[in-house]
């Protein structure tokens, strides 16, 4: 990707001409004009004709916003679902799994986010185990040990593929290997991973992979995404129904047999008409230039923090993501993002509970992050770069 190309994207991009400089892209990205154009025309189009008679425009909307959804996820349109967070997305197809008995095991990577672990509570309090599997030598997922764990009694394996709290990518695709040769359900969180990485779910072979709009893609807040593979839909049955997700029929209200079975007749087509907005952005510009992108600017700026006294990097695995983990010493994580955004420059500070077992494994409170884009300029860098020199102890 050009330096022009870049310009192009900073220069469609309100945020890019604000003065800000934001490196907060895996909290939430900056949209593009476009994407905010898209917006506001529901809305107004709302006001305008009525919001419910407004509703078949909105429609319209959210379908161009599944099939762009299908391709970059290399997904049938009819396998995407919208939902107002990854959280509850995820939470949704989690809970349609169901019911858990005693003895039940879910298998899940020590880096698992924890707004996952805590959804999973309900099947612990009905007598299931959640089990780590080990890591290996780089701090990665290891299929191997995987392999070793898999009984009769294991009902989920569960992936965070790119953690909250560094950039670690874990091998998705090898553990999706395992799973489907022992015929067990498998779950990615992709959130950190959609817009930042190519994925296909094809590939992976996972049964429900879930991610946020607002993160990499681009979009608005309160939007998401869960692909469930049709093949697997029988196994789940959603406690959460109304009659666009079952609809009446002669026989009685019958769940739908594609991922709508996951939606509701209430939905905010405005957001999701920015949500397709964004998602036809990023198959236009094509997830694999964007993540070269990526990859060459994070790599960058490691090197440059690597040059100054009292950071330490908190990267795991082989190959690193656009997500950079590091600590100032003499500073608290979230102190310190509190004084780069005085200086207008926007960085993510994660807690424990983002990733408790990770965080608690390597004896970590807290971590300052780092999120690229293909946003991101060199003058970003330097500014970055400069403001973390001045602050060092």
């Amino acid at each position: 990707m050009s330096p022009l190309h870049v310009q192009q994207l900073r220069d469609e991009t309100p945020g890019c001409q604000s003065g800000i400089v934001h490196f907060n892209h895996a909290g939430a990205s900056l949209p593009s004009q476009a994407t905010l154009d898209a917006i506001i025309e529901q809305l107004q189009r709302e006001a305008r004709d009525g919001p419910m008679e407004a509703g078949e425009h909105g429609a319209v909307q959210v379908e161009k916003a599944r099939r762009a959804a299908g391709q970059l996820l290399n997904a049938p349109a009819a396998s995407i679902a919208f939902a107002s967070s990854g959280s509850s997305a995820w939470s949704l197809a989690f809970q349609a799994l169901g019911p858990w008995q005693p003895g039940d095991r879910i298998l899940v990577g020590r880096h698992e986010w924890g707004g996952n672990l805590a959804s999973m509570q309900v099947a612990v309090q009905a007598g299931a185990r959640v089990e780590v599997i080990p890591c290996d030598a780089t701090g990665a997922v290891c299929p191997l040990a995987l392999e070793s764990m898999i009984d009769a009694r294991v009902k989920l394996i569960d992936l965070t593929w790119l953690p909250a709290n560094g950039g670690l990518i874990n091998p998705a695709q090898a553990i999706g290997e395992v799973a489907k040769r022992h015929g067990i359900p498998y779950f990615i969180d992709a959130g950190q991973a959609v817009g930042q990485i190519p994925v296909d779910v094809q590939a992976l072979h996972c049964d429900v992979l879930k991610s946020a709009g607002r993160k990499h893609v681009r979009g608005p807040r309160g939007t998401a995404l869960l692909y469930v593979r049709p093949d697997f839909l029988q196994h789940l049955n959603p406690a959460q129904r109304d009659v666009f997700s079952a609809p009446w029929t002669a026989d009685g209200f019958d769940l739908r047999n594609d991922a709508r079975r996951f939606e509701t007749s209430e939905a905010s087509f405005a957001l999701l008409a920015g949500l397709g907005n964004a998602l036809q952005e990023m198959n236009q510009l094509g997830i694999q230039q964007v993540w070269e992108k990526i990859s060459q600017t994070s790599e960058r700026i490691r090197e440059g923090l690597r040059q100054i006294p009292g950071i330490t990097l908190h990267d795991l695995g082989t190959h690193q993501s656009g997500l950079i983990a590091f600590n100032l010493a003499g500073w608290d994580a979230f102190e310190l993002k509190r004084r780069l955004g005085v200086q207008r420059i926007n960085i993510g500070a994660n807690g424990v509970a983002y990733t408790p077992w990770d965080m608690q494994a390597r004896g970590l409170a807290s971590i300052a992050r780092i999120s690229v884009s293909p946003l991101n300029n060199d003058e970003d860098i330097e500014r970055l770069l400069t403001a973390l020199k001045a602050l060092r102890a």
